[in-house]
């Protein structure tokens, strides 16, 4: 929640959402064909504007605890692919 913002939608409604990076983790972290779809969209638009220390600090003991650390790796591939 202390990453969080407030989106604002005209008129006056105001909605909570995630940070870019974390929504990358989450994404990530779940690493079905439609969430990696979904963080090559995130790259597209906010790549190097992402805090990809915070992303990789993150992710890497929850890809531990799955036992998929392969999802770190094709993260960095689709990153590499934005660049």
């Amino acid at each position: 929640m202390n990453r969080s913002s407030l989106f604002r939608y005209p008129p006056g409604v105001e909605l909570r959402t995630c940070s870019a990076e974390d929504l990358v983790v989450m994404k990530a972290f779940a690493g079905r064909e439609k969430d990696w779809v979904d963080v090559s969209g995130i790259l597209a638009r906010q790549g190097s504007k992402l805090d990809w220390p915070y992303i990789r600090r993150e992710l890497t003991p929850l890809v531990a605890l799955k036992g998929t650390p392969e999802n770190l790796d094709e993260l960095e591939r689709r990153r590499a692919q934005e660049r």
